[in-house]
C-alpha cells in the first residue's frame, strides 16, 4: 500500500514523502499509526549521521496506534486493537535473555523487508519502529495492547518518554521510598523521572534546569525543590560534561547517578576516583529505563487511567503530520513538553 513517511535520506535531508508498506510477515504486525511524540532522538538520528541506522530512514519511535493486520502466527494482539509501539523488546536468544534479564536484550527483533521508498529502496525504521508515518509494520513483540480508553496522543508517549523516565527510577536505580532525588534536566523524560520519583515514593525530588520554564513545570508534575542540594539519587537526563559532573557532585555518601541522557559524538566527562571511592558511588547507565514493553506498558497505563501519571498535561501541542518540522523546531526551543503528530 502507498503510504506517507517522513524520511532522512542523509545528514539534515528530511522530507514527507509517499512510502510502500508491505503486507505484515510471519511474527509481525501491521499497525495503522494514530498518535507519534516528537522526541530529542529522533533529532539525534538527523544529526548524528543516523545514529547507526543504514540511510534511508523513517523517523519516529514513540507511536500508538490500531493493529490492521497480523501475519502467521501471531497471537497476542488481534486486528482492531489499540497498541503502543515497544522498541526496546526481547529476543529471548541472546545472552541476557538466556540468562534470565530480558530487559538487558542486546538483539531486539526486528520487521525488515516492509517498508521502502517509492523507487523501491528499502527503509530504516528508527529503532525498529518507525512512527512518523501513516503505518509501520513491527514484531508482534513490538506491538503492546492497551486500554482504549486511554487516548492515543496521551498513550504514545509511554513508547518512550514515560517509560524511560518512570523506569529509570523504578527500574535501573530502584529508587527507595523517602529517597532524595535529583532530576537535571526537565523536558519530557525528565518530567516523566519526576512523576516516576513522585510514584516510587521519594520524599524530595529536585529539579534542575537552566530554563525557568521548564522548573516550573516540573513542580506541577511533582517536584518538591528546585535547584542543587545533597541527593540519594540523581538523574542526568542531559548527557552533557557540564550535567553529568554536576550529578555526582550532589550526591550524598552511597549515592547512584544515572545517565539517562543521550550525549553527542566525543563528549566526555572527569571523575575524581578518589572521590568516587570514598562515597561509595555508583555510576548506571539506564538504556530507555531497562524497560520491557509486554510488562511495563500495559501498567503505565493503568496508572495513567488510574491518575497516578499525568499523561495529558504532557502533551503541548497537537500537530499533523506535515507539521513534523514545526514539531521538531518547538522541542529544540522548549517551547513544548511534547508535540504529538497525528498523521
Amino acid at each position: 500500500m502507498v503510504e506517507r513517511g517522513v524520511v532522512l535520506a542523509e545528514r539534515d535531508r528530511v522530507a514527507l514523502e509517499e512510502i510502500r508498506v508491505d503486507p505484515p510477515g510471519p511474527g509481525e504486525v501491521l499497525v495503522r499509526i494514530e498518535a507519534t511524540g516528537v522526541c530529542h532522538s529522533d533529532l539525534h538520528v538527523i544529526q548524528e549521521d543516523g545514529w547507526h541506522h543504514p540511510y534511508p530512514v523513517l523517523l519516529g519511535h514513540e507511536g500508538a496506534g490500531v493493529v490492521e493486520a497480523v501475519g502467521e502466527g501471531v497471537a497476542s494482539v488481534l486486528a482492531g486493537d489499540r497498541v503502543v509501539l515497544g522498541w526496546k523488546t526481547a529476543c529471548g536468544a541472546c545472552a541476557s535473555c538466556a540468562r534470565g534479564e530480558p530487559r538487558r536484550c542486546t538483539r531486539p527483533p526486528a520487521a525488515t523487508g516492509r517498508l521502502f521508498r517509492l523507487d523501491g529502496t528499502e527503509l530504516t525504521p528508527v529503532l525498529r519502529t518507525g512512527t512518523f508515518a501513516t503505518h509501520t509494520v513491527v514484531p508482534e513483540s513490538a506491538a503492546v495492547r492497551i486500554p482504549g480508553e486511554l487516548p492515543a496522543e496521551q498513550a504514545c508517549l509511554i513508547g518512550c518518554a514515560v517509560a524511560t523516565g518512570v523506569m529509570s527510577v523504578l527500574e535501573t536505580a530502584n529508587v527507595w521510598q523517602g529517597a532524595r532525588v535529583a532530576v537535571i534536566g526537565c523536558g519530557a523524560v525528565g518530567l516523566s523521572v519526576i512523576q516516576g520519583a513522585r510514584l516510587a515514593g521519594a520524599a524530595e525530588i529536585r529539579a534542575i534546569d537552566l530554563d525557568e520554564r521548564k522548573l516550573e513545570q516540573a513542580q506541577r508534575f511533582g517536584a518538591t525543590d528546585v535547584g542543587d542540594g545533597p541527593v540519594d539519587f540523581a538523574f542526568d537526563v542531559v548527557g552533557r560534561q557540564s550535567t553529568f559532573e554536576l550529578g555526582l557532585s550532589l550526591l550524598a555518601g552511597g549515592g547512584t547517578l544515572t545517565l539517562i541522557g543521550l550525549s553527542p559524538a566525543g563528549e566526555t566527562a572527569q571523575v575524581d576516583l578518589p572521590r568516587l571511592f570514598a562515597k561509595r558511588t555508583r555510576i548506571l547507565v539506564s538504556h530507555g529505563g531497562d524497560h520491557l514493553p509486554a510488562e511495563d506498558f500495559p501498567r503505565l497505563a493503568h496508572w495513567a487511567l488510574e491518575g497516578r501519571l499525568d499523561l495529558a498535561s504532557m502533551v503541548t501541542r497537537i500537530a499533523p503530520l506535515e507539521g513534523w518540522r514545526e514539531a521538531l523546531d518547538a522541542m529544540s526551543s522548549g517551547d513544548v513538553i511534547r508535540t504529538v503528530l497525528t498523521p
